[in-house]
């Protein structure tokens, strides 16, 4: 039998779990139920319609643009998270779980209709050709970029490796523009970010889940241990919080960092006897340290992954708001050069056989972050329960999921991350805090 690989997706409408596997072809796959002769008759319909709008209608349409939209709304009218990715959005989606692409190696922003460079990452191309921070760019192979955009100008300087590219830049106290010629090579997404946080706190913050992830976790807790001294060690603040999601294998991997055993996720498809389930393996990461979660309301599927199993274990006590609430499966599945089919196939569930699906992770402890003055009224709290048509919970309630989305941007203005501080240093008390091994749920 013809077989296709095909991705699972398990995330929030702002990301996205995946783990590849392997399904019959689409068109050999038996349907759960046969289409009846209504269902051609109405396609047939579709086909009529379709004939005269490309022959009739007022302007000559585009016919490529006419069968996609078609084809999403058919699969929107399901639920939030299935669509039709085309070739380009399935190639981007690829490239975001990689984690790695043909490029530079500059973190940048735009300013005054220019790329700003916020920083070159050390030993990269761009660090190694003398790129500095707060350079403007603002040519790209002598193409004048003001004014395209920021995506666009990303996707100019990204390419093959071993391509040359030049890059114009304005920069402070030189007299004229100044050209730099930088060779792309492999760039690696920095997945985690880490510092020390009050000379015996280890602070990590995962930003996505793509391939990079457990890697970099282990490398920052390795030096974080370096640094701090593994004995001197307080605990340990895992930075969930505006983590959109990524792929499944690595938020399994996450979560069993911090875990000796036990179920850490399962799915469950329209056939409840199809379950698959994943466990942890012996082996903590910290050696035990106390772990303190932050969540948001940015904080969604893979996020929701590792915090659900990390609570229901009591290995670690999560600190925040309610997070987004996104608890379905999606499954990508390529179709040749013409993109992919994302749908939705199942549910998950944490150790406890909770679905967030519609109501998100609870935290232990609630903190909320204050907007500043010039967010509030702008910033409204969102979640999977406020998207239309999204898949009703069993769980779901009126308060639904999810909450305000912020983190300020000076770590001196983070309640919850001195919240978090001040447990591990014994200076806030809480019951949730340290969580009770003996409570967790048996699995």
């Amino acid at each position: 039998m013809i077989r296709k690989f095909a991705l699972i997706l398990v995330g929030g409408i702002m990301g996205a779990i995946i783990v590849l596997f392997s399904i019959p072809d689409l068109q050999s796959t038996q349907s759960a139920q046969a289409a009846g002769a209504d269902t051609y008759r109405q396609l047939s319909i579709f086909g009529d319609i379709f004939e005269r709008v490309r022959s009739q209608y007022v302007t000559e349409p585009k016919e490529e643009e006419l069968i996609e939209n078609a084809i999403n709304g058919m699969l929107r009218s399901l639920d939030p998270h299935s669509s039709y990715l085309n070739a380009k959005a399935f190639s981007d989606m690829r490239v975001q779980t990689k984690g790695e692409f043909g490029g530079l190696g500059i973190e940048v922003t735009m300013e005054n209709e220019l790329v700003k460079v916020v920083t070159p990452i050390d030993d990269t191309p761009a660090a190694r050709a003398g790129v500095l921070a707060g350079d403007l760019i603002s040519k790209i192979d002598g193409e004048n970029i003001r004014g395209i955009g920021l995506q666009a100008a990303v996707e100019k300087m990204r390419g093959p490796v071993n391509t040359p590219i030049v890059v114009t830049v304005i920069r402070k106290g030189a007299d004229k523009p100044i050209d730099i010629t930088i060779i792309r090579d492999i760039i690696k997404v920095r997945a985690v970010r880490f510092r020390v946080e009050d000379d015996d706190i280890g602070y990590i913050r995962v930003t996505s889940f793509n391939e990079q992830t457990f890697d970099n976790l282990e490398t920052a807790i390795t030096k974080l241990k370096e640094k701090i001294g593994e004995d001197k060690i307080k605990g340990y603040v895992l930075d969930l919080r505006l983590n959109p999601g990524g792929l499944l294998d690595q938020a399994i991997a996450v979560s069993d960092a911090f875990l000796d055993r036990g179920l850490i996720v399962k799915t469950r498809g329209r056939d409840p006897k199809q379950e698959s389930r994943s466990d942890a393996r012996p082996g903590d990461l910290t050696g035990g340290k106390p772990i303190v979660v932050l969540i948001n309301g940015g904080s969604a599927s893979a996020s929701e992954i590792v915090a659900g199993a990390l609570q229901d274990h009591k290995r670690a006590t999560i600190v925040g708001t309610r997070s987004f609430g996104k608890g379905s499966v999606q499954t990508i599945i390529p179709l040749g050069s013409n993109g992919a089919l994302r749908l939705t196939t199942a549910l998950y569930y944490t150790p406890s056989d909770t679905s967030i699906q519609g109501i998100g992770i609870k935290p232990d402890i609630q903190v909320e972050q204050p907007l500043p003055a010039e967010l509030i009224g702008k910033v409204e709290a969102r979640g999977e329960s406020n998207l239309r048509g999204h898949i009703v919970g069993k769980e779901e309630n009126e308060k639904g999921s999810g909450s305000i989305a912020y983190v300020p941007p000076d770590p001196k203005d983070d309640l919850q991350l001195k919240y978090a501080k001040d447990l591990l240093h014994g200076v806030e008390k809480h019951a949730a805090f340290p969580p009770d091994p003996n409570a967790a749920v048996p699995n």
